[in-house]
């Protein structure tokens, strides 16, 4: 019986650009098996439908994905006022029907306005979110609907881009936890119908920038070339809001058991550790009384660091 592959140790953050189809999970494996990678995992799920920005994270980049789902996110969206569906997507199946509001720009844009800000929203029935241990989704998809209670999200922005009856296209910057699909229901219900979402893209999940995706068919090309590693970000690169503080030999030893040692120069608060050659150790918390404590330490010789 043959041994199955490990796969190899490559460290640091792709962010591709998920094509329609695909789950997040499914874009995972794929990216693994381009990689040959031993571990790899995202930082927030995109519904197959939608494109965009999917951060994944491979190797002991995967340590850092836990602190980074607190990021915002800026979508493009495009619904279809006048039909609701199951999922609030193209996934699902009629669910309501009502008339086009026979409004114009300026009416849309004062609608918009009303959601900017925090605003409380409740989860869809169609997501991972939990009840009683068991997701939402699958209740969903037993025909069991559950009271789910409202969460509050902020709205950074929310700007129109076209209203071309029935559609309806906007851009939001918005809080962690804020649902696409149940802001366009919002919207909707706010000027007297019904939609559903018929296109969704992520372009940014904060700190990444737009211009840092790569698409699936690119990673493909420089893999089948022998150099995907060309595509990967440094593995701290979604923490580029920590502060770094460098240790020596001494303490880095120590920093590498789990052991505290001292900081007393550093401002309180999560930092990117790194050894005297510039290495990223881990991740660490400086405590007010000034002690450098482990939150996360990266077991390699090297690493590429931001």
């Amino acid at each position: 019986m043959s041994r199955r592959r490990k796969g190899r140790d490559v460290h640091g953050i792709v962010l591709l650009d998920k094509p329609a189809g695909l789950s997040s999970n499914q874009a995972v494996q794929k990216v693994r098996w381009l990689f040959q990678a031993r571990k790899a995992g995202h930082t927030g799920s995109l519904d197959p439908f939608a494109t965009g920005m999917l951060p994944i994270c491979l190797g002991e980049a995967s340590k850092t994905a836990g602190f980074m789902l607190d990021a915002a996110k800026v979508y493009v969206a495009t619904a279809r006022l006048g039909q609701a569906t199951t999922t609030g997507d193209t996934e699902g199946e009629p669910a309501a029907s009502a008339p086009v509001p026979a409004v114009g720009v300026a009416q849309v844009e004062a609608a918009l306005a009303r959601f900017q800000g925090e605003i409380a929203q409740v989860p869809p029935m169609y997501s991972a979110l939990k009840h009683q241990g068991q997701p939402l989704y699958r209740l969903a998809r037993a025909g069991v609907e559950v009271p789910r209670a409202p969460r509050t999200v902020t709205i950074h922005a929310l700007d129109l881009l076209t209203w071309e009856p029935p559609l309806l296209s906007f851009r939001v910057h918005c809080s962690k936890g804020t649902y696409v699909r149940t802001l366009a229901e919002d919207i909707a219900r706010e000027l007297g119908s019904c939609a559903h979402l018929v296109a969704l893209r992520r372009l940014a999940v904060e700190p990444f920038r737009e211009d840092a995706m790569v698409r699936l068919e690119d990673l493909e090309a420089r893999s089948e070339a022998g150099d995907p590693d060309a595509c990967l970000l440094p593995a701290d690169a979604g923490l580029a809001h920590w502060p770094r503080i460098r240790l020596d030999d001494g303490a880095a030893g120590c920093f590498r058991n789990g052991n505290p040692v001292p900081a007393a120069a550093a401002v309180p608060g999560p930092v990117r550790v790194y050894g005297a050659a510039d290495q990223l150790l881990g991740l660490g918390e400086v405590t007010p009384d000034g002690r450098l404590t482990v939150r996360r330490v990266f077991h390699m010789e090297s690493l590429n660091c931001a």
